[in-house]
């Protein structure tokens, strides 16, 4: 299992990198990570033309894209898509930030799960 994340470097520009979750044996034939600690969770929707010019995560949190595919163009100027699926961990709280924008004219649905 894998996740993108998204985060400020020491020159003040936000970073992408793939993470691998690490998953161990538990009961039942499945693989589970390490719980981590969450404290909050919240569901958006946006509309076809979202489009969130330069800003910060407002917090460390995982956002789990359910619907839509949106545009994340980090401050270093490289650009993800993330579609459906997809988990991306939001890190980057200072520097620059990032821009996020719809893809296609589609609405999108996401859950964050906040961490701090």
């Amino acid at each position: 299992m894998k996740y993108t994340h998204i985060y400020t470097g020491s020159d003040g520009l936000s970073h992408f990198e793939d993470v691998d979750v690490p998953l161990a044996s538990v009961t039942g034939g499945s693989q589970a990570s390490e719980l981590m600690k969450a404290t909050g969770i919240s569901f958006r929707t946006t509309g076809a033309d979202y489009n969130y010019s330069w800003h910060n995560a407002p917090r460390r949190q995982f956002v789990i894209r359910l619907e839509g595919t949106s545009e994340i163009v980090a401050s270093d100027g490289t650009t993800r898509r993330l579609q459906p699926g997809d988990i991306l961990l939001a890190e980057d709280t200072t520097g620059r930030g990032h821009i996020s924008r719809a893809v296609n004219n589609q609405p999108g649905k996401t859950v964050t799960i906040t961490l701090d």
